[in-house]
């Protein structure tokens, strides 16, 4: 049940996070439309308002050319009436700037075919103009004022005049017109960038409003998932502190079930062991009176009978007293199990690499030997933890890995230790004969060997260390191949706490 409130709360955790994300993406998204349409509209700013530069340039370049067209009529005018050379000397000024004027317009013109159009038909109708002011101008100067006034009003620069006024009309009204469609441009893009400045936020306010939404959702639920495991995980401690109770029971009762019935199998396996001796004891005498027969009297001692007294009969004693004696062995293995698992377990600070000296200093005599050296990789973390219980794990693990050794290798025995997560883990490695995978399990039952059995043993060892593991609040595991050695890691609390409880 908590695995599953746990993996909802993940599963739960990770749709959030994905829903987060991808309103994070379409607020950055909008953003990002916003941006760009703000520089799209900045950018069609920019050429509107160039483009309207160079339209009142135009009109402002039209206005000069018209002005100086003008001056210059009034100004040959002027003189042609008045003779008074100040006139002359104006139109002469007008009719020198006049040129550049129209070079200019020319110039700002050039990109638009209608302009161009205009300015060819002005500048035809502007040189015959000026041709025909020439003409009165240099009659003027020549004292023949007459034939001036005669040529003034048969000319036809009343007509050309109406027909440059008419074409600088026309620039004016196209350039009118191209800044009106430049305007109105310029306001379509100015709403288009309004509606997408509009569209990215009201994103932006629905993306907030949603992600507001979802974790406001997210927020309670959590709290109520919180509130749940929370009600969960305390019901959860009464029902595994009922269930450490029950088991605690149910273990004692094991352990004097396995008291009781190991003491009451020693009552008739006494009276076994009792009787086969005294079977024994009875074997020498019936042995003397079979010599006794054969020697006085063989022809009542039969084959059968010489047989059954001195083969079968001590045979069968034989086999009884080791069947006797191994029944024996366990019997007591299994006494010592429970006398171990009803032991008060007694915690105290110890060094490991100190409790594996001592044990070496022990078994010095055996290590050598058998040629085994040993090693203790410092610093080991220390443990507050039953030292009796430390020591046999160790002793028994150590004097395995004296025991089974591959040939024509010499052994060599490292412990080490490291903390992890608040628990300290021991190694015993060894480079002995190894254990096959398929037995990593079952070489820590009760009776149960691997391997050859060359080695005096019942089976008892590895159990009993996992039992006393277990005791102490840890596990214990190998790791190990045929002929690589073996490497046995006791995975024990920093800190011994007591597993026990009272019903």
């Amino acid at each position: 049940m908590l695995t599953t409130a746990s993996n909802a709360l993940v599963v739960s955790e990770g749709r959030v996070a994905r829903v987060l994300v991808a309103f994070m993406a379409v607020g950055f998204l909008a953003l990002v439309a916003a941006g760009i349409a703000a520089g799209w509209a900045t950018g069609r700013n920019e050429d509107h308002t160039r483009w309207v530069n160079h339209t009142y340039e135009v009109e402002l370049s039209v206005s000069n050319a018209r002005r100086l067209i003008e001056q210059g009529e009034a100004s040959r005018r002027g003189y042609l009436l008045t003779g008074n050379t100040e006139y002359r000397d104006a139109y002469r000024r007008w009719a020198t700037a006049l040129p550049g004027a129209l070079i200019r317009l020319q110039q700002l013109t050039r990109d638009n075919p209608r302009q161009v159009g205009s300015l060819r038909v002005l500048n035809a109708e502007i040189a015959g103009l000026l041709v025909q002011r020439a003409r009165t101008i240099g009659l003027i100067d020549a004292g023949r004022i007459g034939t001036a006034n005669t040529l003034f009003r048969t000319e036809a620069s009343v007509r050309r005049l109406a027909k440059i006024r008419t074409a600088f009309d026309h620039m004016a009204a196209e350039e009118r017109r191209l800044l009106a469609e430049r305007d109105a441009a310029q306001q379509a893009s100015v709403r288009v960038f309004y509606a997408i400045l509009a569209v990215a936020a009201v994103l932006l306010v629905l993306v907030a409003l949603a992600s507001l939404l979802m974790v406001t959702r997210y927020t309670r639920d959590l709290a109520q998932s919180r509130d749940r495991l929370r009600d969960f995980n305390d019901r959860l401690e009464e029902t595994v502190s009922e269930r450490t109770a029950d088991l605690s029971r149910a273990n004692e009762e094991i352990q004097r079930f396995a008291y009781i019935v190991s003491h009451d199998l020693r009552s008739p396996l006494v009276n076994v062991m009792g009787f086969t001796a005294e079977l024994a004891s009875a074997t020498a005498p019936l042995a003397e009176l079979l010599d006794r027969a054969e020697a006085e009297a063989p022809h009542i001692v039969s084959e059968d009978a010489r047989l059954a007294v001195r083969e079968d009969l001590p045979e069968a004693v034989g086999f009884i007293r080791t069947s006797t004696q191994k029944m024996d062995r366990l019997i007591n293995a299994i006494l010592k199990l429970s006398r171990e698992g009803r032991r008060v377990i007694t915690p105290e600070a110890i060094d490991p690499a100190a409790v594996v000296e001592t044990i070496a200093g022990s078994i010095q005599h055996l290590l050598d030997d058998r040629g085994v050296s040993l090693s203790v990789a410092r610093p080991i973390p220390g443990v507050v933890t039953d030292r009796v219980a430390l020591e046999q794990i160790l002793s028994n693990l150590i004097e395995n890995a004296t025991k089974y050794l591959q040939p024509g290798r010499p052994g060599t025995i490292a412990v080490s230790g490291e903390e992890r997560r608040g628990r300290v883990i021991l190694s015993v490695a060894d480079n002995g004969r190894g254990i096959d995978p398929r037995d990593h399990q079952r070489i820590f039952d009760l009776f149960r060997r691997s391997g050859q059995q060359d080695q005096p043993g019942e089976g008892i060892g590895l159990a009993h260390v996992r039992a006393l593991a277990y005791r102490l609040g840890g596990t214990i595991d190998v790791d190990s191949e045929l002929g690589r050695g073996s490497t046995f890691r006791i995975n024990l609390p920093k800190t011994y706490e007591s597993q026990d409880s009272t019903p």
